[in-house]
């Protein structure tokens, strides 16, 4: 799908020569537009959940059971957890504890934008700014595996990303200008926390919407004296740092319990070990240009 979205605009853009050779005008001036295509987030390879055992505000420690046991040596995944057990464990206890079924992928998707922006030209150098708000489609999960056995599954998504970002470029014939781009991005960051895990309390806390960075460069082709299409690429970059989740007790919960165990009876937290949220976009875009 990837590859027949990018094909698809490559043909597009080299279909318009003779239409662009009518083109006199240049880049100078406002336009809209929208631009649309597909979003591609890494897989985090090494990924993992930290913990705060002692509430101290460093994490990188290790969560003991009653028996001096490391409580997460079956480890972690990239993705969402399928399974109780880790990815390659054996079933135990069958069938109440099934074997490890492995990983569920994170998320990519399309994302649709609108944008506004403003062009200069001058000579063969044009120098701009585009504004643009719209939605990506990917999500983004890591999953930590106690020996309990129990599953515990950091999600987020994106619900909007809006952006500034200045433009600068080359145009060898005034109809197809070769660009770059870079601003800052403001984006809402959805998380959510599942657990199989019914003997803790669990409290989610940290800012939703955060600050962040856009970057990437394009081509855009001029289509007579009033639209253009293009085909650009950007990465976006966003911290997701103050994201927290704190096992506590239930009121119920045995003083045994790993998370709440004597002397730091107050809870554990949790945190992702990648701070940031990044992705990658190929898209298409088209604009009218006043």
């Amino acid at each position: 799908m990837k590859v027949k979205l990018i094909a698809g605009a490559a043909a597009l853009l080299t279909a318009t020569p003779a239409l662009a050779q009518e083109v006199t005008t240049g880049f100078s001036g406002i336009y809209v537009g929208a631009a649309g295509g597909y979003d591609v987030q890494g897989n985090d390879r090494g990924s993992s959940i930290l913990f705060d055992r002692n509430l101290d505000g460093r994490f990188g420690d290790t969560v003991t059971t009653a028996a001096g046991a490391n409580a997460f040596s079956p480890g972690f995944c990239n993705g969402r957890a399928t399974s109780v057990n880790a990815p390659g464990r054996t079933a135990t206890a069958a069938p109440t504890v099934p074997a490890g079924t492995g990983c569920r992928n994170d998320k990519d998707g399309w994302s649709y934008y609108g944008r506004i922006g403003a062009d200069q030209q001058m000579g063969r150098f044009v120098v701009g700014v585009v504004g643009e708000f719209g939605k990506t489609e990917i999500n983004d999960s890591v999953s930590a595996y106690s020996t309990t056995p129990a599953n515990y599954v950091m999600y987020r998504e994106i619900s909007w990303e809006a952006g500034i970002r200045a433009r600068a470029g080359y145009t060898p014939n005034d109809s197809t200008l070769f660009y770059g781009t870079f601003g800052p991005g403001y984006a809402r960051i959805d998380r959510e926390f599942f657990t199989t895990n019914t003997a803790n309390s669990f409290a989610q806390r940290g800012k939703r919407n955060q600050f962040g960075i856009q970057g990437g460069g394009g081509v855009e082709q001029r289509i007579g004296n009033n639209f253009s299409i293009g085909l650009e690429y950007l990465f976006h970059q966003y911290d997701d740092s103050d994201y927290r989740v704190r096992a506590g007790s239930t009121g119920t919960t045995p003083a045994t319990n790993p998370f709440i165990l004597t002397p730091n009876t107050g809870g554990t937290d949790f945190a992702r070990s990648d701070n940031n949220f990044r992705w990658h976009s190929i898209r298409a875009t088209a604009a009218f240009r006043f």
